[in-house]
């Protein structure tokens, strides 16, 4: 993947933080597995145009911390939201001892909320955090970005519920994703960072497996591969391939797609991880 360059981290434990302006993709690699990230803005962007999503991946002293932020409402203030999320975040487990990652996490949601209501410049976003401590995995969720935990052979062993009434009617079993992917209130969000009254849905403790991986986006991306195809992708292959694989299928229906088709152009995020031994 050959896209333009992260920002900078000022250390190997700064983590690699990802702002959608240019398409980006980012890389880590250690004891616990690997991880890459990749964001770009949607083709309705324009080339010059400011794109609403993040993603970050910082080390920790026992794993790693994943996150993907999609700011909402297509405004200026989407995209610092999103931005002030992910570095609100980064900064709380720079400062963090190794006892208190999950103290962090929740306090970075927290500040994240309360700064973005209290600011007339920044607007509301999504935040989606994966905590990877010693091979077991916890989701932190606020908003309707996604994460699936897929097994070697595609099952889903681990789905984040989307906060919108869509998203809890395909939790509940009422509709299932074909119908929900289609939904004329599918991108009703009633769940955010940055309302001052924001709520945090906090994973069940998921050990992890050699052969799972991981997918986070934002809806750039559920909104055009479908759950199957997302899971079917992941667990096949190298870590990059599938990144390739989702990237370019979420361009070709973003841009013309087939009948039947999902199809929404938007910001697009994914983060994936694999554990060390696949």
């Amino acid at each position: 993947m050959s896209d333009q360059p992260a920002d900078e981290p000022s250390s190997e434990h700064d983590g690699l933080l990802a702002q959608v302006q240019a398409p980006t993709t980012i890389e880590i690699e250690g004891d616990f597995g690997m991880a890459l990230a990749h964001v770009e803005p949607g083709p309705d962007r324009g080339p010059d145009g400011e794109g609403q999503d993040a993603a970050l991946l910082i080390p920790t002293a026992q794993g790693l911390v994943l996150a993907v932020a999609d700011g909402v409402g297509g405004t200026r203030g989407g995209a610092a939201a999103s931005r002030l999320a992910v570095e609100t975040l980064r900064e709380a487990l720079l400062t963090a001892d190794e006892l208190g990652i999950r103290e962090a996490i929740m306090d970075a949601f927290d500040q994240a909320d309360l700064s973005a209501h209290a600011s007339s410049n920044v607007g509301s976003t999504t935040l989606l955090v994966t905590e990877i401590d010693d091979g077991v995995l916890r989701t932190y969720n606020t908003g309707d970005s996604e994460a699936l935990l897929v097994g070697g052979r595609g099952k889903i062993k681990l789905r984040t519920v989307a906060h919108s009434p869509v998203g809890y009617q395909v939790a509940a079993g009422v509709l299932d994703d074909a119908e929900a992917i289609h939904h004329d209130l599918r991108h009703f969000i009633s769940n955010v960072v940055g309302t001052g009254e924001m709520r945090i849905d906090v994973g069940p403790r998921t050990p992890l497996a050699t052969q799972d991986t991981l997918a986070m986006g934002s809806d750039g991306l559920f909104d055009n591969v479908t759950v199957e195809e997302i899971a079917t992708i992941i667990s096949q292959g190298q870590l990059a391939d599938a990144a390739d694989t989702l990237i370019q299928l979420a361009r070709q229906r973003m841009d013309a797609p087939s009948p039947g088709e999902p199809s929404k152009p938007d910001d697009l995020s994914l983060v994936l991880f694999r554990p060390r031994g696949r």
